[in-house]
């Protein structure tokens, strides 16, 4: 009689998941931006820099390949870190001001050198959910190439936005763009890596006899804006931004925008089974 390997846990399947996306990789520098400010540039770059050095653990230890990105998370992290050691306090209260839109900046180079270098950062990744059959397939190669072109864009609009409450607004901690715009473009990334490899394999040539695959819905791209109206709205509220009128707007917009959305989802599947 055979025995079954053990499934796996819900738990290990979660983290499985987690470390083969880029998401790992970007967590500390999200965390960062999370916990910078006023007084906070040692523990900010520590926690980074000790998540970075975790994940690039437990990578390893569930068979993970190397990534460029693990391996830039811990330089960037730890040149920081260093820097912090012996830095004057009139630089460490400059790093506290700009780390954020530094570690943007970095970001963006990164993002963008990769795809010139014709090794898009998200192709590692990729390679750990995907059979090894297509790696030099030219259609894995694009969709690589575009989703890590559309990270890259949000890295750009998070920096811009940045210095533009820096230099213009002088204000780091300004709710509107040192908060909700970079999430709001951090979120439309991550949709965007999970919504197109499906529409692009079901608008690539086929072969005869070949089963057709049916593409998600434009609108399934945006499943995560209602949620992220709800969560501003309610940001807005607790933390006394701008009038209690608009966030109260913005949570019943964000409520009608999830049913609107559930709707259209549910028409689109009906029509694509007809």
């Amino acid at each position: 009689m055979a025995i079954e390997p053990p499934t796996p846990r819900a738990g290990s399947r979660f983290l499985d998941a987690f470390l083969q996306s880029p998401f790992a990789g970007l967590a500390p520098w999200i965390v960062m931006s999370l916990l910078s400010g006023p007084g906070r540039f040692e523990e900010s770059v520590a926690t980074a820099l000790g998540l970075s050095i975790l994940f690039l653990f437990l990578s390893h230890r569930r068979g993970g390949s190397l990534k460029p990105m693990e391996v830039f998370d811990i330089v960037y992290f730890g040149c920081l870190a260093v820097i912090g050691l012996f830095a004057s306090d009139s630089l460490i209260t400059w790093l506290e001001k700009w780390s954020g839109e530094m570690s943007s900046l970095a970001l963006v180079a990164f993002a963008f050198g990769s795809l010139l270098l014709r090794n898009p950062f998200t192709l590692p990744y990729a390679k750990e959910t995907t059979p090894e059959e297509y790696w030099t397939s030219p259609l894995f190669l694009k969709v690589n190439q575009l989703i890590t072109l559309v990270w890259a864009l949000s890295f750009t609009v998070s920096a811009a936005s940045g210095l533009y409450g820096d230099l213009v607004l002088d204000q780091p901690d300004n709710f509107w763009t040192g908060w909700i715009i970079p999430i709001g473009a951090l979120l439309f990334a991550l949709s965007f890596t999970e919504w197109y490899p499906d529409v692009a394999s079901a608008q690539a040539p086929r072969e005869p006899g070949e089963p057709e695959e049916v593409a998600p819905p434009l609108v399934k791209l945006f499943d995560f804006l209602p949620p992220y109206v709800i969560g501003v709205g309610i940001a807005m509220l607790v933390t006394d931004n701008d009038p209690d009128w608009l966030g109260i707007t913005l949570i019943v917009v964000g409520a009608l925008g999830s049913a609107a959305l559930r709707r259209a989802g549910t028409q689109s599947r009906s029509s694509s089974t007809a």
